[in-house]
Protein backbone atom coordinates (compact mmCIF):
# COMPACT_ATOMS: atom_id res chain seq x y z
CA UNK A 1 0.00 0.00 0.00
CA UNK A 2 1.30 3.44 -1.09
CA UNK A 3 2.42 5.92 1.11
CA UNK A 4 -0.69 8.05 3.22
CA UNK A 5 -0.94 11.66 4.04
CA UNK A 6 -3.29 13.89 4.92
CA UNK A 7 -2.93 17.76 4.70
CA UNK A 8 -3.93 19.87 8.36
CA UNK A 9 -4.24 23.49 9.11
CA UNK A 10 -5.06 24.47 11.70
CA UNK A 11 -6.31 28.09 12.92
CA UNK A 12 -2.83 29.92 12.71
CA UNK A 13 -2.31 29.06 9.28
CA UNK A 14 -6.12 29.52 8.32
CA UNK A 15 -5.54 33.12 9.66
CA UNK A 16 -2.37 33.86 8.10
CA UNK A 17 -3.89 33.55 4.58
CA UNK A 18 -6.41 36.20 5.52
CA UNK A 19 -9.04 35.61 2.86
CA UNK A 20 -10.34 38.41 1.69
CA UNK A 21 -14.45 39.22 1.48
CA UNK A 22 -14.88 38.55 -2.44
CA UNK A 23 -12.70 34.85 -2.13
CA UNK A 24 -15.37 34.20 1.00
CA UNK A 25 -17.81 35.04 -1.21
CA UNK A 26 -17.03 33.41 -4.79
CA UNK A 27 -16.39 30.70 -2.96
CA UNK A 28 -19.56 29.88 -1.10
CA UNK A 29 -21.53 31.18 -4.64
CA UNK A 30 -19.34 28.27 -6.30
CA UNK A 31 -21.19 25.36 -4.01
CA UNK A 32 -24.71 27.16 -3.99
CA UNK A 33 -24.44 27.25 -8.14
CA UNK A 34 -23.31 23.29 -7.50
CA UNK A 35 -26.54 22.18 -5.59
CA UNK A 36 -28.85 24.27 -7.90
CA UNK A 37 -27.66 22.42 -10.98
CA UNK A 38 -28.00 18.91 -8.91
CA UNK A 39 -24.42 18.24 -8.70
CA UNK A 40 -24.08 17.81 -4.93
CA UNK A 41 -24.86 15.28 -2.30
CA UNK A 42 -26.07 17.39 0.93
CA UNK A 43 -27.56 15.15 4.34
CA UNK A 44 -29.55 16.67 6.71
CA UNK A 45 -27.46 17.92 9.77
CA UNK A 46 -27.43 14.89 12.78
CA UNK A 47 -27.31 16.61 16.37
CA UNK A 48 -25.31 14.64 19.47
CA UNK A 49 -26.22 16.34 22.96
CA UNK A 50 -23.69 14.42 25.43
CA UNK A 51 -25.55 15.11 28.46
CA UNK A 52 -28.17 18.37 28.58
CA UNK A 53 -26.21 19.62 32.14
CA UNK A 54 -23.59 20.80 29.79
CA UNK A 55 -25.11 23.35 27.71
CA UNK A 56 -24.46 22.62 24.55
CA UNK A 57 -24.97 19.66 21.54
CA UNK A 58 -22.64 18.82 18.13
CA UNK A 59 -24.03 19.21 14.68
CA UNK A 60 -22.77 16.72 12.27
CA UNK A 61 -23.18 18.07 8.24
CA UNK A 62 -22.15 15.86 5.55
CA UNK A 63 -21.98 16.75 1.59
CA UNK A 64 -20.37 16.04 -1.67
CA UNK A 65 -19.15 18.96 -4.09
CA UNK A 66 -19.09 17.02 -7.62
CA UNK A 67 -17.09 20.20 -9.36
CA UNK A 68 -14.42 19.98 -6.52
CA UNK A 69 -13.82 16.12 -6.70
CA UNK A 70 -14.47 16.16 -2.96
CA UNK A 71 -16.83 14.81 -0.13
CA UNK A 72 -16.56 16.21 3.91
CA UNK A 73 -17.93 15.93 6.77
CA UNK A 74 -17.88 18.67 9.36
CA UNK A 75 -18.40 18.26 13.48
CA UNK A 76 -19.41 21.43 15.42
CA UNK A 77 -19.39 21.71 18.89
CA UNK A 78 -22.20 24.80 19.81
CA UNK A 79 -21.99 25.13 23.49
CA UNK A 80 -23.40 28.32 24.74
CA UNK A 81 -21.61 28.60 28.16
CA UNK A 82 -18.19 28.75 26.36
CA UNK A 83 -17.48 32.17 26.78
CA UNK A 84 -17.34 31.69 30.57
CA UNK A 85 -14.13 29.41 29.86
CA UNK A 86 -12.77 32.11 27.21
CA UNK A 87 -13.80 29.87 24.21
CA UNK A 88 -15.54 30.53 21.57
CA UNK A 89 -19.22 29.05 21.40
CA UNK A 90 -18.26 26.94 18.45
CA UNK A 91 -15.37 25.27 17.44
CA UNK A 92 -14.96 22.59 14.81
CA UNK A 93 -13.14 20.52 12.17
CA UNK A 94 -13.90 19.76 8.47
CA UNK A 95 -12.36 16.43 7.04
CA UNK A 96 -12.48 15.97 3.00
CA UNK A 97 -12.12 13.11 1.26
CA UNK A 98 -11.98 11.66 -2.07
CA UNK A 99 -15.76 10.50 -3.38
CA UNK A 100 -14.32 7.29 -5.11
CA UNK A 101 -12.10 5.58 -2.57
CA UNK A 102 -13.00 7.07 0.88
CA UNK A 103 -9.57 8.16 1.52
CA UNK A 104 -9.18 11.19 3.62
CA UNK A 105 -7.23 14.21 2.25
CA UNK A 106 -7.61 17.00 4.68
CA UNK A 107 -8.45 18.45 7.76
CA UNK A 108 -9.05 22.08 8.58
CA UNK A 109 -9.85 23.86 11.60
CA UNK A 110 -13.41 24.69 10.29
CA UNK A 111 -13.98 26.77 13.67
CA UNK A 112 -13.74 30.25 11.30
CA UNK A 113 -15.01 28.08 8.11
CA UNK A 114 -18.33 28.02 10.21
CA UNK A 115 -18.79 31.83 10.89
CA UNK A 116 -17.37 32.74 7.53
CA UNK A 117 -19.61 30.54 5.06
CA UNK A 118 -22.70 31.20 7.24
CA UNK A 119 -21.79 34.65 6.85
CA UNK A 120 -21.35 34.60 2.52
CA UNK A 121 -24.89 32.52 2.64
CA UNK A 122 -26.59 35.39 4.75
CA UNK A 123 -25.04 37.86 2.20
CA UNK A 124 -25.86 36.24 -0.72
CA UNK A 125 -29.14 35.83 -0.09
CA UNK A 126 -29.77 39.33 0.66
CA UNK A 127 -27.99 39.55 -2.75
CA UNK A 128 -30.59 37.87 -4.46
CA UNK A 129 -33.48 38.44 -2.51
CA UNK A 130 -32.64 41.70 -0.47
CA UNK A 131 -34.20 45.09 -1.45
CA UNK A 132 -32.40 46.65 -4.35
CA UNK A 133 -30.90 50.04 -2.55
CA UNK A 134 -31.21 48.84 1.37
CA UNK A 135 -30.33 51.23 3.76
CA UNK A 136 -30.77 50.02 6.92
CA UNK A 137 -29.64 46.34 8.40
CA UNK A 138 -30.53 45.31 11.62
CA UNK A 139 -28.88 42.71 13.29
CA UNK A 140 -29.92 40.91 16.68
CA UNK A 141 -27.34 38.39 18.23
CA UNK A 142 -23.51 38.81 17.96
CA UNK A 143 -22.51 35.09 18.03
CA UNK A 144 -19.33 34.13 15.54
CA UNK A 145 -21.05 33.82 12.81
CA UNK A 146 -22.83 37.43 13.36
CA UNK A 147 -19.25 39.12 12.76
CA UNK A 148 -19.48 37.86 9.36
CA UNK A 149 -22.88 38.43 8.20
CA UNK A 150 -22.41 42.22 9.19
CA UNK A 151 -18.92 42.46 7.18
CA UNK A 152 -19.93 40.62 3.64
CA UNK A 153 -23.58 42.15 4.03
CA UNK A 154 -22.00 45.55 4.15
CA UNK A 155 -19.32 44.40 1.78
CA UNK A 156 -22.46 44.22 -0.68
CA UNK A 157 -24.29 47.23 0.04
CA UNK A 158 -22.46 49.95 1.86
CA UNK A 159 -25.52 50.20 4.69
CA UNK A 160 -26.28 53.74 5.92
CA UNK A 161 -27.08 52.51 9.20
CA UNK A 162 -26.61 49.34 11.08
CA UNK A 163 -28.15 48.27 14.24
CA UNK A 164 -26.96 45.49 16.45
CA UNK A 165 -28.75 43.88 19.54
CA UNK A 166 -27.63 41.39 22.20
CA UNK A 167 -29.37 40.26 25.47
CA UNK A 168 -25.70 41.47 27.54
CA UNK A 169 -24.66 44.94 26.84
CA UNK A 170 -21.18 44.05 27.44
CA UNK A 171 -21.45 41.97 24.46
CA UNK A 172 -22.91 43.80 21.96
CA UNK A 173 -21.10 47.83 23.06
CA UNK A 174 -18.03 45.55 22.35
CA UNK A 175 -19.43 43.76 19.28
CA UNK A 176 -20.56 47.41 17.71
CA UNK A 177 -17.44 48.38 18.80
CA UNK A 178 -15.32 46.06 16.48
CA UNK A 179 -17.73 46.40 13.80
CA UNK A 180 -17.08 50.34 13.95
CA UNK A 181 -13.57 49.75 13.85
CA UNK A 182 -13.60 47.18 10.83
CA UNK A 183 -15.99 48.29 8.62
CA UNK A 184 -15.18 52.48 9.27
CA UNK A 185 -18.34 53.58 9.83
CA UNK A 186 -20.51 53.72 12.61
CA UNK A 187 -22.54 50.52 14.40
CA UNK A 188 -24.80 51.39 16.73
CA UNK A 189 -25.44 48.91 19.68
CA UNK A 190 -29.17 48.97 20.76
CA UNK A 191 -30.87 48.16 23.81
CA UNK A 192 -33.93 46.22 22.82
CA UNK A 193 -35.12 43.85 19.64
CA UNK A 194 -38.00 46.49 18.43
CA UNK A 195 -35.12 49.51 18.34
CA UNK A 196 -32.68 47.09 16.43
CA UNK A 197 -35.30 45.76 13.95
CA UNK A 198 -38.00 47.95 13.39
CA UNK A 199 -38.16 49.68 10.10
CA UNK A 200 -34.86 48.16 8.98
CA UNK A 201 -34.58 46.63 4.80
CA UNK A 202 -32.78 43.86 5.28
CA UNK A 203 -33.69 42.41 9.34
CA UNK A 204 -31.06 39.21 10.73
CA UNK A 205 -31.52 37.17 13.71
CA UNK A 206 -28.99 35.51 15.16
CA UNK A 207 -29.85 34.71 18.39
CA UNK A 208 -29.30 32.26 20.81
CA UNK A 209 -31.90 31.76 22.81
CA UNK A 210 -32.45 28.78 25.62
CA UNK A 211 -35.39 27.51 24.44
CA UNK A 212 -38.19 28.66 21.98
CA UNK A 213 -39.31 32.35 23.06
CA UNK A 214 -41.42 34.80 20.58
CA UNK A 215 -39.47 37.95 20.83
CA UNK A 216 -39.43 39.26 17.01
CA UNK A 217 -42.77 40.99 16.70
CA UNK A 218 -43.99 40.66 13.06
CA UNK A 219 -45.18 44.05 12.72
CA UNK A 220 -41.68 45.35 12.89
CA UNK A 221 -41.41 44.24 9.29
CA UNK A 222 -41.90 46.52 6.54
CA UNK A 223 -43.49 45.68 3.27
CA UNK A 224 -40.10 44.97 0.49
CA UNK A 225 -38.03 43.77 3.49
CA UNK A 226 -35.78 40.97 3.51
CA UNK A 227 -35.58 38.82 6.73
CA UNK A 228 -33.47 36.30 7.88
CA UNK A 229 -33.74 34.16 11.25
CA UNK A 230 -31.52 31.31 11.86
CA UNK A 231 -31.02 31.72 14.94
CA UNK A 232 -30.91 27.95 17.10
CA UNK A 233 -33.91 28.08 18.94
CA UNK A 234 -37.23 29.94 17.32
CA UNK A 235 -37.37 33.69 18.05
CA UNK A 236 -40.31 34.25 15.90
CA UNK A 237 -44.37 33.77 17.06
CA UNK A 238 -46.73 31.49 14.99
CA UNK A 239 -47.91 34.03 13.40
CA UNK A 240 -44.86 35.36 12.13
CA UNK A 241 -44.79 33.38 8.62
CA UNK A 242 -48.36 34.70 7.28
CA UNK A 243 -48.06 37.21 4.45
CA UNK A 244 -44.89 36.97 3.28
CA UNK A 245 -44.48 37.11 -0.60
CA UNK A 246 -41.39 34.19 -0.41
CA UNK A 247 -40.20 31.44 1.42
CA UNK A 248 -36.33 30.11 0.81
CA UNK A 249 -34.44 28.02 2.04
CA UNK A 250 -30.73 26.45 1.57
CA UNK A 251 -31.81 23.08 1.53
CA UNK A 252 -35.42 21.77 1.41
CA UNK A 253 -33.86 18.82 3.42
CA UNK A 254 -32.75 20.15 6.33
CA UNK A 255 -36.74 20.78 7.10
CA UNK A 256 -37.19 17.28 7.90
CA UNK A 257 -34.44 16.54 10.39
CA UNK A 258 -33.78 17.65 13.57
CA UNK A 259 -35.65 19.80 16.55
CA UNK A 260 -34.16 23.01 16.18
CA UNK A 261 -34.01 25.83 13.95
CA UNK A 262 -36.01 29.18 13.82
CA UNK A 263 -38.86 27.86 11.73
CA UNK A 264 -39.13 24.64 13.44
CA UNK A 265 -42.55 25.20 15.41
CA UNK A 266 -43.86 26.96 11.98
CA UNK A 267 -43.45 23.59 10.49
CA UNK A 268 -44.93 21.52 13.54
CA UNK A 269 -47.72 23.20 13.77
CA UNK A 270 -48.49 22.69 9.88
CA UNK A 271 -47.83 26.90 9.66
CA UNK A 272 -45.64 26.03 6.84
CA UNK A 273 -44.46 22.93 4.55
CA UNK A 274 -41.72 22.14 1.76
CA UNK A 275 -45.08 23.04 -0.50
CA UNK A 276 -45.06 26.79 1.10
CA UNK A 277 -41.35 27.12 -0.17
CA UNK A 278 -40.73 29.62 -3.16
CA UNK A 279 -37.09 27.91 -4.00
CA UNK A 280 -33.95 26.48 -2.46
CA UNK A 281 -31.40 29.48 -2.44
CA UNK A 282 -29.09 27.09 -4.74
CA UNK A 283 -31.95 27.10 -7.67
CA UNK A 284 -31.55 30.93 -7.38
CA UNK A 285 -27.70 31.07 -7.68
CA UNK A 286 -27.98 28.68 -10.27
CA UNK A 287 -30.35 30.45 -12.53
CA UNK A 288 -33.14 27.80 -12.06
CA UNK A 289 -35.61 30.48 -10.53
CA UNK A 290 -35.42 34.17 -10.38
CA UNK A 291 -34.42 35.66 -6.65
CA UNK A 292 -36.42 38.99 -5.95
CA UNK A 293 -38.97 39.77 -8.69
CA UNK A 294 -40.70 43.05 -7.50
CA UNK A 295 -39.65 45.53 -4.72
CA UNK A 296 -42.56 45.41 -2.54
CA UNK A 297 -41.87 41.78 -2.40
CA UNK A 298 -41.23 40.81 1.82
CA UNK A 299 -39.16 37.52 1.85
CA UNK A 300 -37.78 35.32 4.47
CA UNK A 301 -35.09 33.39 3.38
CA UNK A 302 -34.09 30.01 6.31
CA UNK A 303 -30.77 28.84 6.60
CA UNK A 304 -29.46 26.60 8.62
CA UNK A 305 -25.89 25.72 7.22
CA UNK A 306 -25.13 23.87 4.11
CA UNK A 307 -22.38 21.14 4.54
CA UNK A 308 -21.83 21.93 0.58
CA UNK A 309 -20.26 25.37 2.15
CA UNK A 310 -18.52 23.72 4.45
CA UNK A 311 -16.78 21.70 1.31
CA UNK A 312 -16.46 24.80 -0.88
CA UNK A 313 -14.92 27.33 1.86
CA UNK A 314 -12.55 24.53 2.99
CA UNK A 315 -11.09 23.78 -0.68
CA UNK A 316 -10.54 27.10 -1.51
CA UNK A 317 -8.67 27.27 1.68
CA UNK A 318 -6.48 24.28 1.32
CA UNK A 319 -6.05 25.65 -2.25
CA UNK A 320 -4.34 28.99 -1.05
CA UNK A 321 -2.87 27.52 1.79
CA UNK A 322 -1.01 24.77 -0.89
CA UNK A 323 0.19 28.04 -2.76
CA UNK A 324 1.77 29.79 0.26
CA UNK A 325 3.10 26.76 1.55
CA UNK A 326 1.41 26.90 4.64
CA UNK A 327 -0.06 23.42 4.69
CA UNK A 328 1.20 20.71 7.38
CA UNK A 329 1.43 16.96 5.60
CA UNK A 330 0.59 14.54 8.43
CA UNK A 331 1.42 11.07 8.09
CA UNK A 332 -2.06 8.87 7.83
CA UNK A 333 -0.39 4.71 6.50
CA UNK A 334 2.83 3.97 5.19
CA UNK A 335 2.09 0.46 4.14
Amino acid sequence: MARMEIEYLGKPEIDALALTNDEILDAIELGLIAAGNGQTVIEPRMHLTPDPAFNGHFNVLRGYVAPLGLAGVKIVGDYVDNYRQGLPSELALLNLFCPRTGAPKAVIDASGITDMRTGALTALGAKWLGPRHPKILGHVGTRGTSYWNIRLLDHLFNFEEIRVHSRRPESRDAFAERLSRDLGKPVKATADWRSCLEGADIMVEATRLSEPTPMFDRAWVKPGTLVIPYGTMSALPLDFTDSFDKFVMDDLGQMRAGHLGALRPHINAGKISEASFYAEIGEIAAGKKPGREADAETILFWHRGMSTGDIALGAAILEKARAKGLTQNLLYRDG
